[in-house]
This record gives C-alpha cells, structure tokens and sequence, in this order.
C-alpha cells in the first residue's frame, strides 16, 4: 500500500518532519517526509494497511508545539514506490 498525504496547520519549525522520519522508520515504511513551500508536511508512505494505519494515527498527534488541522490523502501507485528502501528526510525540490 502506497498512500501521499499533504498535512496541514502548523507543522514546519515545530520538529514534525523529524517526528514522521522517527515514526515511519520505527514502523517498518518506507518513503519520505518534506516541507512545501505552502508551510504544509508532505509525506509518501509504504507499507502494509497496518503500518500505515499506525503511521496516519502518529501523523494526527504531531509533536507537541505541533498542530495538525487536516490531513489530505491520496493513495499511489505501488511503483510510486520502487526507488525507496528506507524512510528519509527529503529537502524541497529533492527526488
């Protein structure tokens, strides 16, 4: 299962990029996080529905001077996938 979710509120200068990097890894995905240049956290996620069910719930709880107002979800490809073995911070205009 491949899913992109675009999180939403205050999430940039607040250690929620490194706090999804921490959580996927401890979960088992792989993908990335990353800032846009809108103040939202994007993040690209694989793994099985479960792991991305405990992924989603630390997504919703942040950081603590987080503030997660919504979350968009968009599932993927599973071959969005194929190029990512671990989860890893992602700079703006990286691929």
């Amino acid at each position: 299962m491949v899913q992109q979710y675009l999180v939403k509120g205050r999430v940039q200068g607040v250690g929620f990029r490194w706090f999804v990097q921490y959580e996927a890894a401890r979960i088992g995905l792989r993908g990335w996080v990353r800032n846009t240049d809108d103040g939202d956290v994007e993040v690209m996620a694989a793994g099985s529905p479960a792991q991305i069910e405990q992924l989603v719930l630390a997504l919703h709880k942040g950081t603590r001077g987080s503030r997660v107002d919504k979350i968009e979800v968009h599932p993927l490809a599973e071959s969005e996938a194929t190029s990512c073995n671990h989860f890893r911070l992602k700079e703006h205009g990286n691929e």
